[in-house]
């Protein structure tokens, strides 16, 4: 199944682009977490992601913590077609952990939206003022 796709409702007649593909994010991460449900509780000897989910939490916490470390290695290195497949790794394995907790890549694309058009540095205040709150409570 290919993630990619070209967008034919776009007007390329000046692009000189026209023939590289469009990827549809939401679509193709809600394809790809729909996928990973899919194989939850699948035989370990037959899915990589059913084999994580036998392994436990700490086997896919583990997953993330690596693929991190590949992708600030990358990002040093200034290899771009390295950073670009260790982010995927990353995403794929952050998918996973959305999965085991029942949550999806929707609710993270609603939690960036909200934080859309706010200052970084003042969603990072309101966070620390609501972390405060939360502690007193």
């Amino acid at each position: 199944m290919s993630l990619i796709s070209k967008d034919s409702s776009k007007d390329s007649s000046n692009d000189s682009s026209q023939d590289s593909p469009q990827v549809s994010s939401q679509d193709t991460l809600a394809r790809l977490a729909a996928v990973i449900d899919s194989r939850r509780g699948g035989d370990p000897d037959k899915s990589y992601v059913a084999r994580l989910f036998a392994k436990g939490p700490d086997a896919v916490l583990k997953k993330i913590g690596e693929e991190a470390t590949e992708v600030v290695l990358a990002a040093k290195n200034g290899d771009a077609s390295r950073i670009v497949a260790e982010v995927a790794d990353l995403w794929f394995h952050t998918l996973v952990a959305l999965s085991a907790h029942g949550l999806k890549p929707a609710d993270v694309l609603a939690e960036l939206e909200r934080r859309e058009g706010l200052s970084g540095l003042d969603e990072f205040a309101l966070r620390k003022m609501q972390q405060r709150e939360g502690e007193s409570s």
